[in-house]
């Protein structure tokens, strides 16, 4: 056989790291699985191709040449990287490594997104996870163009909901977030006459949860507070709270995020007498569009957190 008939494989590599590993031809062919008069004739086929002895044969083993010391160290990091490859591979295949991109509404995040995602990286180290908190018209429009593999978000009227997956409706509870020392503070619950006696901080007119808060103030006769500051960060609602006498609805699960956890130093919550829920968002993926084994995998332990926590 000449050089130009063969080329090296990885096999060959793999036959010489055994062989430099036993020191034997016969206990490096059954490591590799295969006869030794076979092993025999693939060493003698490289010999043939590399121009020389790979290996020196005495009574007590093999040991390599020059020329095989060359190809035990080449071969130590093809062979490396390859099993490395193939480890990567691997992780990817199984949602172990990989990359996942979820959108979803603050409560989602706070109550579902976060523990699935310390549940996945138990084992998932390597996954890269990015997550994004917005209204829900922005995380839609951003599945259909790609940016994420899931949301958990409402469906605005303008999609189309053939081309959507959809499952699990989840309802965001309010209750209203204050400083400790609050006029309030200290009530187990407060009247909607309460509550529309103080300056609010709460999201802009259009939102879900605007919308929610005041149809039950308009529902009971209520006056709507004429002294609101809006806004989206959830930053700028904790600072205002501290230092004012405002009040700002919030899901129950962000204010527990806050409150229990010490996040916000200072700030307590107060019930409203009448209950307010938020229109409900979902899990949502396109339909027939292919997500990473990663992205699937976090959908999934999403989905059995919410299911965990339906009433």
């Amino acid at each position: 056989m000449t050089k130009t008939s063969r080329s090296m494989q990885l096999k060959d590599f793999r036959l010489i790291r055994a062989i430099h590993e036993t020191g034997q031809l016969g206990m490096a062919a059954e490591q590799m699985a295969m006869s030794q008069p076979a092993a025999s004739r693939m060493l003698a086929s490289i010999e043939r191709f590399v121009g020389g002895p790979v290996f020196l044969r005495h009574p007590k083993g093999m040991t390599p040449t020059p020329v095989g010391e060359t190809l035990i160290r080449n071969g130590h990091n093809l062979l490396n990287g390859l099993d490395q490859t193939l480890r990567e591979i691997s992780s990817v295949s199984e949602g172990l490594a990989g990359t996942a991109r979820v959108g979803s509404v603050t409560d989602g995040s706070v109550a579902f997104v976060v523990p699935a995602i310390q549940e996945l990286k138990k084992t998932a180290t390597g996954a890269d996870i990015h997550v994004d908190v917005a209204p829900s018209d922005v995380l839609v429009e951003g599945l259909f163009r790609g940016e994420y593999d899931f949301v958990l978000s409402r469906i605005p009227p303008q999609y189309d909901k053939r081309q959507l997956e959809v499952r699990q409706a989840r309802h965001e509870d309010i209750c209203f977030m204050i400083r400790t020392g609050h006029p309030l503070s200290g009530q187990a619950a407060a009247s909607l006459d309460q509550l529309a006696a103080h300056e609010w901080v709460i999201q802009a007119p259009h939102t879900p949860l605007r919308q929610a808060v005041e149809a039950v103030f308009v529902s009971a006769g209520v006056e709507l507070p004429d002294d609101i500051v809006n806004t989206t960060s959830m930053l700028v609602m904790v600072a205002y709270l501290a230092s004012s006498d405002a009040i700002a609805p919030i899901p129950r699960q962000v204010a527990h995020l806050f409150v229990a956890n010490g996040l916000a130093g200072g700030l307590t919550t107060v019930e409203p007498q009448e209950k307010i829920q938020v229109s409900p968002y979902f899990l949502i993926s396109r339909r027939n569009v292919m997500i990473s084994a990663v992205a699937t995998r976090l959908r999934e332990l999403v989905f059995a957190a919410m299911n965990r926590s339906a009433p």
